[in-house]
Parts: C-alpha cells; sequence; structure tokens
C-alpha cells in the first residue's frame, strides 16, 4: 500500500479513492497489492494437458516458452511452477535450477486465470481471493486447473476467502489502490455469472480486489475464449495512470480495435492519465487472431518482464515506456510468439504472491 505522503504527492487520486485506500487498511480489510509493490513469489503452470495441447511438437514449444519466462523472472524473485509429479522431469529439463516445482497438477498455462489471488490486510496476514475458474464460460477443459486457486491455499495454510464469482483474474486490472477496470463481456456473462446484473458483479469484484471503485467498458463477446480480458489492452502503472496497446490506423471492422478505442476514451473521461503503446506492424506472425500486446507484460522484484515482436521500431516504443513508467527496473523482453498464437501472453502465464 502507498504510504500517505507519496499518495498525496502524485495527486493522482481524488479525495474518494483516498479515503477509501486509507479505509481498507485501518479496517484491517484484506485486498490486491499493487503488481509493482514487492513480491514474495511468482507462481506458474506447466501445460502438460494432450487434450488442451493436442501437438506433441505445439506443446512442446509452448512448454519452452513458459520455461523462458520462468528462468527469466527467477533471476529477480522466486518462481514457483505447479505441475503433476508426474510432470515434474519433463519439466525440469527445462527450468532453470532457482525454479521450484510444486506437485499441483495442472493442465494449461494460464496462471492469472486458474491460479491464487493473494490479498493482504497489511498487517503481515495472507489469503487467497477466490473468483472460481470455470475454463472461461467452460470453453475449455478445466477439471485440474479449476482446482489450482484452492489447492494453493491448502498448501500454503492460508484462508480461501469466496467471492461469489466465476471469472479470470486477467479480466480485470487493479492499481492496489482502490480502483479496478473490466470489460464487461468477461463477467456480465451468462457462460460466467448467469443471471447476475453488472452493479452485483461489480460489487463482488470490489470486494474480492478490495478496492472502492471501478471503471467498465463494453469489451467484445464471443470472439475469443476470453471474451477480451482486460489485460491484453490497458494496464495500471501507478494511482491515476494508464498504459493502453492501440493500433495506429484502427480497422473499422475489428471489433477489438472499436472495443479498444472505446475503453480508451472511457479511461480518459475517468480522468485517468493514459499513454499510448502502438500494436506492433511488422511482427513476426501475422495471423488475425494473433495477440501483439505489449501491454501484457508482468512487473516483478527489479524488472518489467515484456514481449517482443519483431518489429524494430515499436518494441523500442514499448520499452521505452514501459522504463519510464517503471523507472529502476530491468526491461527485460522476450519472442513468446507462442503465446500470443494461443490468445495471450506473460502476464496471463503468471501470478505473483505479494510478500508481507
Amino acid at each position: 500500500m502507498m504510504r500517505l505522503e507519496m499518495i498525496l504527492a502524485s495527486g493522482a487520486v481524488g479525495l474518494s479513492g483516498l479515503w477509501g485506500t486509507l479505509g481498507s487498511a485501518a479496517s484491517g480489510g484484506f485486498f490486491v497489492p499493487a503488481e509493482e509493490e514487492p513480491h514474495q513469489r511468482t507462481f506458474m503452470q506447466w501445460p502438460a494437458s494432450r487434450q488442451v495441447h493436442s501437438d506433441p511438437v505445439f506443446r512442446k514449444m509452448a512448454q519452452q516458452t513458459i520455461a523462458d519466462i520462468a528462468n527469466s523472472i527467477s533471476e529477480f524473485e522466486e518462481v514457483v511452477m505447479l505441475a503433476a509429479a508426474e510432470d515434474h522431469r519433463e519439466a525440469r529439463a527445462m527450468l532453470a535450477e532457482a525454479v521450484l516445482l510444486w506437485d499441483i497438477p495442472t493442465e494449461d498455462l494460464w496462471c492469472r486465470d486458474s491460479g491464487p489471488i493473494f490479498v493482504t490486510n497489511g498487517q503481515e496476514e495472507l489469503a487467497v481471493s477466490h473468483i472460481q475458474f470455470n475454463g472461461w464460460g467452460e470453453k475449455q477443459v478445466n477439471r485440474q486447473d479449476s482446482q489450482i486457486a484452492r489447492r494453493v491455499a491448502e498448501r500454503l495454510g492460508l484462508p480461501l476467502l469466496p467471492s461469489g464469482l466465476r471469472g479470470e483474474a486477467g479480466g480485470v486490472e487493479q492499481d492496489g489502490h482502490g480502483l479496478l477496470m473490466a470489460h464487461e463481456s468477461s463477467w456480465v456473462n451468462e457462460n460466467r455469472n448467469p443471471g447476475m446484473s453488472r452493479d452485483l458483479v461489480e460489487e463482488k469484484l470490489l470486494r474480492a480486489y478490495g478496492a472502492e471503485q471501478m471503471i467498465w467498458s463494453e469489451g467484445v463477446w464471443n470472439e475469443d475464449i476470453t471474451d477480451y480480458h482486460i489485460d491484453s489492452l490497458a494496464r495500471f502503472t501507478g494511482p491515476g495512470r494508464v498504459l493502453i496497446n492501440l493500433p495506429d490506423d484502427a480497422d473499422p471492422h475489428d471489433p477489438f480495435h472499436l472495443a479498444g478505442i472505446k475503453t480508451h476514451d472511457r479511461l480518459v473521461a475517468a480522468g485517468m492519465e493514459v499513454e499510448v503503446i502502438p500494436e506492433p506492424y511488422e511482427r513476426r506472425v501475422q495471423s488475425y487472431d494473433f495477440v501483439a500486446s505489449y501491454a501484457n507484460y508482468y512487473v516483478c522484484n527489479g524488472a518489467v518482464i515484456a514481449a517482443e515482436f519483431g518489429d524494430r521500431e515499436t518494441d523500442e516504443i514499448a520499452r521505452a515506456a514501459l522504463a519510464r513508467h517503471y523507472p529502476g527496473r530491468d526491461i527485460v523482453m522476450l519472442n513468446v510468439d507462442l503465446l500470443g498464437e494461443m490468445g495471450g501472453g506473460i502476464h496471463c502465464a503468471t501470478q505473483q504472491m505479494p510478500a508481507v
């Protein structure tokens, strides 16, 4: 949590947001800290399912990509890779010695969505705020992945705090200081939360994250597996600051471009300081459904782990923007094209456990 003098000096939080932030800490309420706050460790998941990844060559490539990310993060903080015991030998061969393996079975690699959401009460206590993963609205097998958050909480001896929601942490972005943003399509959706109004979903999300205010935009329904997760478009980089990834020339027939522009305008109207990073144009993978998101980065202790796409100009623009928004951290950019082909990125594959 930001100290009072830092919040006041920033001038970026309104009085109601400041009161909510201080009130949460004073009341002993649990909240999700900002991602840039110190971590105890990072959790990741091993993509092991032959049902999800039926092509053995592609599966091996996905595993190597996940290992590359884990190995990079492990240079800055502890990484725990979740995998069934029978998958440990295969994983160990690709992972750096510093990466730990826990015997928690997995199907896919998207730990942001199926992994535990850690909350703290500011009194050196942790818990897991539980939003039930259901395979993005039962679009994918999740017999093991839907149990990961609970199993991690049990192994750590932490209480599991039910939210009453189905969904994924990649579908909501939080600044750690009382503000959330999300696309309705990922939450107010019959495939996750049937019969719930947006107001009710908002109430439950605010409680789950220990936040006070929320910015909504419509998003895109039924065009991708996530129903347009916000973390591939826009990220909070501090109180009142947002980094957003948009094309220089929006395609008027692309629903994601149109929805992204609308989200940008909502954030500006809400008083956010918004910086735009252009999407890469001369990228290695040109397929229509490839996710080329610079915004889907991960902030760990001392570094930002981000994607590069082979466009020298926009890769450098993204690097410079991340360095400005996260001063004093190494900017590590990786080729994670396999994740983009699968519809996600580095942030989607990671989940932080805050230090207390």
